[in-house]
């Protein structure tokens, strides 16, 4: 079968899942396609070439929100919980890109549909980037630390001077339970500080008519 970049993005991903983006090489991907290491290069100029494409090829997994006449806040949690699903199918690979600033790319469909969501609320035009650039990066933070374990560590920690409850489950057997409690929270969370800052803005307007 003759090489395409698609081909090459998808064998990538499968390397990326299994052994993580620092394993990944052009050598390593020649192998997997069956392939002379020389050839990718006709498709691909390097390995930086070859992560970008996986990006934007899990970028087209992702699900956007169909739900137009949904209230925002329903649709922001919607779309949260797609992006997370996609995080935790592709966790090395997101991970990875979570901290590789030049990866951010203005079409990128989960930016897309947060900027039309938080467009529809009603803010101002110069606004709408801004809070949207503020609610992505407290998603990533989260998703980041789910994937990396930090989260969980944290949440295990008792503040001083509190005893641990002895009745709870041990914490390897709701870890996946309290992950998905948390996220839940960080998003009801998120909404519940753009409702206030939207009636606080509403009630300045109407106070200076």
């Amino acid at each position: 079968m003759p090489l395409t970049e698609a081909g090459i993005y998808a064998a990538a991903l499968r390397l990326i899942d299994a052994d993580g983006v620092e394993a990944l090489t052009m050598r390593k991907l020649a192998t997997e396609l069956d392939a002379n290491p020389m050839s990718l290069y006709h498709h691909v100029p390097n390995k930086e070439a070859v992560l970008r494409g996986v990006a934007r090829t899990v970028g087209a997994q992702f699900r956007t929100v169909t739900l137009q006449d949904a209230p925002w806040q329903e649709r922001i949690r919607l779309l949260a919980t797609d992006f997370r699903t996609l995080a935790h199918r592709h966790p090395k690979l997101m991970a990875y890109s979570f901290g590789q600033p030049d990866f951010i790319q203005p079409d990128d469909p989960f930016w897309s549909a947060l900027t039309a969501i938080v467009n529809a609320t009603g803010v101002s035009q110069p606004e709408v980037p801004e809070i949207a650039a503020l609610m992505v990066a407290v998603v990533v933070g989260v998703l980041s630390a789910e994937l990396n374990g930090s989260l969980q560590q944290w949440a295990s920690l008792q503040p001083p001077g509190i005893a641990a409850g002895t009745d709870e489950a041990p914490l390897a057997d709701r870890a996946g339970s309290d992950q998905d409690r948390m996220f839940r929270l960080v998003i009801d969370t998120l909404i519940t500080g753009l409702e206030g800052r939207f009636a606080a803005g509403r009630s300045g307007r109407g106070a200076g008519r």
